[in-house]
């Protein structure tokens, strides 16, 4: 299993998300390679995911030369995927072939880049939409958004998801780079949640932006500004 528990997330530490986070970080990137390796970083922490946090069980199969025992995985039809569009897009891309018949829910949210920061180290949150799926106590759910920057947006985004609806069997807010002000905010406020990550980076500059970080993911998925 290639998830290490940080102490404030878990991170993901298989050889190839670090090696196609470092693809997608670099300026040079540009839209098609950046869009294809989000999708990637969806596949591989979802398979991760299958394997550090979900159980398998034993049963019978029938060969084509005898009956024998193999393991299959429990609760892949128990899954929950939350898109923050829009730039988680590409994200549950890859998810989706980890997880083809999860259930799908999206939130249109985004940060008053223009009001700032305040005091706290909080932006002010837009919600345009919200379409969520019935969430089960038998369920697996994944919020995925490849930034967790100030985790404003990720606290308003989990508000919706588990705002009258029974608490999962397992809730993931799932992200390829968070900034430590982020994962502790997330952590503090919604402590049933696992906080999984690809990459943990240094700080958040002045405008909330996280450094090293890989840009805003997406304007460079989508080619705007």
């Amino acid at each position: 299993m290639a998830i290490e528990d940080r102490g404030e997330a878990y991170l993901v530490t298989h050889a190839l998300a670090k090696h196609t986070l470092t693809k997608i970080r670099d300026v040079n990137t540009a839209q098609v390679a950046f869009r294809k390796g989000l999708v990637k970083l969806g596949r591989i922490a979802g398979y991760e995911i299958i394997d550090g946090a979900m159980e398998t069980e034993y049963v019978s199969v029938e060969t084509p030369l005898a009956e024998t025992t193999g393991e299959q995985v429990r609760g892949l039809d128990d899954v929950v995927i939350i898109n923050v569009l829009r730039a988680a897009t590409p994200f549950v891309e890859g998810l989706l072939k980890a997880f083809p018949r999860a259930k799908q829910g999206v939130i249109s949210a985004g940060r008053d880049e223009e009001a700032g920061m305040n005091d706290d180290g909080e932006f002010p949150i837009t919600i345009d939409y919200v379409k969520l799926p019935e969430i089960t106590e038998d369920d697996t759910v994944i919020v995925a958004d490849p930034m967790l920057a100030t985790g404003s947006t990720m606290c308003t985004v989990l508000d919706h998801v588990t705002d009258e609806q029974p608490d999962p069997e397992d809730l993931f807010v799932l992200s390829a780079v968070s900034a430590p002000d982020g994962l502790l905010r997330v952590g503090e406020q919604f402590p049933q949640a696992d906080l999984l990550t690809v990459a943990i980076d240094d700080h958040l500059d002045d405008d909330g932006f996280i450094v090293p970080g890989l840009g805003d993911a997406g304007d460079r998925a989508f080619r705007t500004k």
